[in-house]
């Protein structure tokens, strides 16, 4: 007990800590000249984005909506306004803004953090908004790293441009502009359209870094031999090509060198998936969706050429479908980079915009809470959700069982009355057939008490005994008039004294059902939670050895997270405790009253219908 009562005095110190700690969360402000910011957390434990190793100079997408983000009406038009700012809340983040449509409410903004540390889900960067006065920041060459060459957003104003400094613009673009494609803009490819972009030093490919290619795609039907992109030369090639429903990639050196992937049946018809290319020094990599389906070896040598999309640079091989998001980088990306793109441009997987928070606020709009919730990791919703659940059923038997307890309680006291006033009347007087209704709502006591009729009792167990007993009393000597000279014997009483007993034992189970989920959750709720807290923090500290970074403020609201579970072990205990004890004293009430009237009943009976 002793050992008990300490860990629970070292549990008190951590949440003490723990609270003293979330208020500088919630208080800190990069620029009071904003008054509003949205926290955006970052989670790389996901699925699909569950990263081995820390990506750094990641473009992010943040896609807000109504779903996520309310002040569309707050935020300037042309979003001005709008900062990007790294989690120690200092440092501003390069940033750039590919599509606004205020009117919808749909925004697209990239953003380049300096880290994607893996495998945590406590990560966030800040969004400020709401200065009238800001000039514009957006800064598109910076928003990508040294290594990416090329992106085509596709967005609707110039659906050919390159959004990096390099400016490899597309050089003829005769697929159709598509309003509403993976992310905003995209294009479409039919009838031999195509996107051609003109070979350019910022885009060649060295064969110590090697390069990669990635872009979505959505094929419109089943095709064959249809090239989704290619850079060609006089004697080299990159191709990624669909035959069917299956994707491959084959690469061409300018020595001879040919290699080819299997073709790997992974594409869905009318579906948007993520295709990457990885170039090698020593082998290719194909990747669909962030996972490898196919390589090859490779020994890499520089080459250039021309970029066509949708076809071969001569037209050849047209592909019929959508693209969006094309991009071509001078190094080779690793699983882990290509992996945070597919899950961050694909389903919001990656992050997670928070409630928004207004200066002077003291946090309240978003609010403790808030960082709780979003802090939590799949472990953690488990937790919560089971604990959940057994909270929802304790307060539904409490309720139910409520309801019953004191309809019993009125109706034996209405019976005890009315049989009271028999005086030395018959006492079968009372007694009367069960209906078909009854004999429904019989399994169902709680229905019983709340929705069936009350016309003799029926939620009464006193009744219940009265009633077997008079059954008993009949059976031996009938009902007709004249029955009563017939007599009980005694050992008729004796046997109907024991019928009582019995059925005293059924109206004690029947009062005591569903009692036990009250002690499941008196019991377990708080070990549950307990647990739930426990396994918490030991994936945040697992998240800190994993990334060797010691900051408190990706502490914080992991350990918060964590004890949100032992917070609602208690919220399940503490009620279902004073709910069982209660009910079961109101229990014990009424099984007093009813073993009372057995003995007083058998000794009346004994008096009335014993032998003269």
């Amino acid at each position: 007990m002793g050992d008990f009562m300490k860990a629970i005095f070292n549990l008190r110190k951590i949440m003490l800590v723990a609270l003293l700690l979330m208020p500088s969360l919630s208080h800190a402000w990069w620029n009071d000249q904003w008054p509003y910011r949205l926290p955006i957390g970052i989670d790389t434990s996901v699925a699909g984005a569950n990263t081995k190793t820390n990506v750094d100079d990641a473009t992010v997408l943040v896609k807000l909506h109504t779903g996520n983000f309310e002040d569309f009406f707050v935020v300037k038009e042309d979003l001005s306004d709008v900062r990007f700012i790294a989690e120690d809340d200092k440092t501003p983040l390069k940033f750039h803004v590919e599509s606004i449509d205020l009117v919808n409410q749909l925004i697209y903004i990239w953003v380049k953090v300096p880290q994607v540390v893996a495998g945590i889900n406590t990560g966030r960067i800040w969004m400020y908004y709401g200065n009238e006065q800001a000039p514009a920041a957006q800064d598109a060459a910076g928003s990508f790293d040294v290594n990416t060459a090329m992106v085509l957003h596709f967005n609707a104003a110039q659906p050919g441009k390159d959004a990096t400094a390099n400016a490899n613009n597309a050089a003829t673009i005769t697929a159709a502009p598509v309003a509403a494609a993976q992310m905003a803009g995209g294009v479409k490819f039919e009838n031999g359209k195509s996107v051609v972009i003109n070979d350019a030093p910022s885009l060649a490919v060295h064969a110590d870094k090697g390069a990669t290619i990635s872009f979505w795609v959505k094929a419109a039907e089943l095709q064959t031999d249809a090239f989704l992109f290619q850079r060609a030369a006089a004697n080299s090639e990159v191709m990624i090509g669909i035959d069917q429903n299956s994707v491959y990639a084959r690469v061409k050196l300018p020595n001879g060198v040919i290699a080819e992937t299997n073709k790997v049946a992974s594409l869905r018809i009318g579906s948007w998936q993520h295709v990457a290319l990885s170039i090698e020094s020593n082998k290719l990599v194909l990747f669909v969706d962030g996972a490898e389906v196919a390589s090859t070896p490779l020994k890499l040598v520089d080459f250039s050429g021309a970029i066509a999309l949708g076809a071969d640079v001569s037209g050849n091989h047209a592909f019929n479908g959508e693209m969006d998001e094309v991009r071509f980088d001078t190094v080779a990306r690793n699983v882990d980079w290509i992996q945070l793109q597919a899950a961050n441009q694909g389903l919001d997987k990656l992050l997670k915009p928070q409630k928004s928070e207004q200066l002077g606020s003291g946090g309240k709009s978003s609010g403790f809470w808030s960082v709780i919730i979003g802090s939590q990791d799949d472990v953690g919703w488990a937790i919560l959700g089971l604990l959940m659940v057994m909270a929802v059923i304790s307060w539904f038997v409490m309720i139910g069982k409520g309801l019953y307890v004191n309809r019993v309680h009125k109706d034996n006291e209405l019976f005890l009355e009315k049989y009271r006033e028999l005086g030395d009347a018959d006492p079968a007087m009372l007694d009367r057939d069960e209906s078909e209704d009854d004999k429904e709502l019989d399994e169902s006591p709680v229905t019983q008490a709340i929705f069936g009729k009350h016309d003799h009792f029926q939620s009464s167990p006193i009744y219940r005994v009265y009633h077997r007993a008079i059954q008993e009393t009949h059976a031996r000597i009938g009902s007709s008039v004249g029955a009563r000279a017939a007599g009980l014997s005694e050992a008729a009483i004796a046997s109907i004294r024991a019928t009582l007993d019995t059925q005293i034992v059924r109206e004690m189970q029947r009062l005591n059902s569903q009692m036990v989920l009250l002690t499941i959750g008196v019991a377990g709720g708080p070990f549950i939670g307990l647990f739930g807290t426990v396994v918490g923090v030991m994936i945040v500290f697992a998240a800190i050895a994993a990334s060797g970074d010691v900051n408190i403020n990706a502490i914080a609201p992991g350990v918060a997270a964590a004890l949100a579970a032992t917070v609602m072990g208690l919220f399940v205990a503490i009620p279902s405790l004073f709910g069982y004890n209660y009910l079961m004293s109101r229990i014990k009430a009424a099984t007093a009253d009813m073993r009372v009237f057995a003995d007083e009943f058998v000794t009346r009976l004994a008096e009335y219908y014993g032998n003269k």
